[in-house]
């Protein structure tokens, strides 16, 4: 159950219901989805990696869509017939949807599949007018303006 009302702040914000309706999403539980197990991992000042442990599924078995700030994750076992009759079966093969909320300017940079686990890169790309800029200042008696010059922090 949420605790907290988000109302007033609709009411005087603009341009903010996109981190409201983010909030209102955190406070609801995951349903209690524990599969598949995933690592979230910063490799880099502006670079992340989401690894999986997606045993038993193949290449052709997994997609990887990044559609509006959110990164979804499905896999689907092809259909087989069982051949084998299992004593005991500890290697889930059940199909899931893992979805993530990126942040702004977070795209998909690449993904593999190795040993069973799922590595999808992620990067944050900082658009150039986004960035801060380094003013210089001109004196008042120097007659040559200086140019803004970008400062790629």
């Amino acid at each position: 159950m949420r605790s907290t009302d988000f109302a007033p702040l609709y009411r005087s914000t603009v341009g903010f219901d996109r981190l409201f309706s983010m909030l209102d999403g955190l406070s609801q539980p995951d349903n209690g989805q524990t599969y598949p197990p995933y690592n979230i991992e910063r490799t880099g000042e502006n670079a992340y990696r989401i690894t999986m442990a997606v045993a038993g599924f193949g290449q052709n078995e997994l997609s990887i869509e990044s559609r509006e700030n959110v990164l979804t994750v499905k896999g689907e076992k092809a259909e087989e017939k069982e051949q084998n009759d299992f004593l005991y079966r500890g290697i889930a093969g059940r199909a899931f949807e893992r979805r993530f909320q990126l942040a702004e300017y977070v795209e998909v940079k690449g993904a593999s599949l190795k040993n069973g686990l799922l590595h999808v890169d992620l990067v944050r790309v900082i658009p150039e007018a986004m960035k801060p800029r380094k003013i210089d200042i001109v004196s008042a008696g120097n007659e040559n303006a200086k140019q803004i010059e970008a400062n790629a922090a």
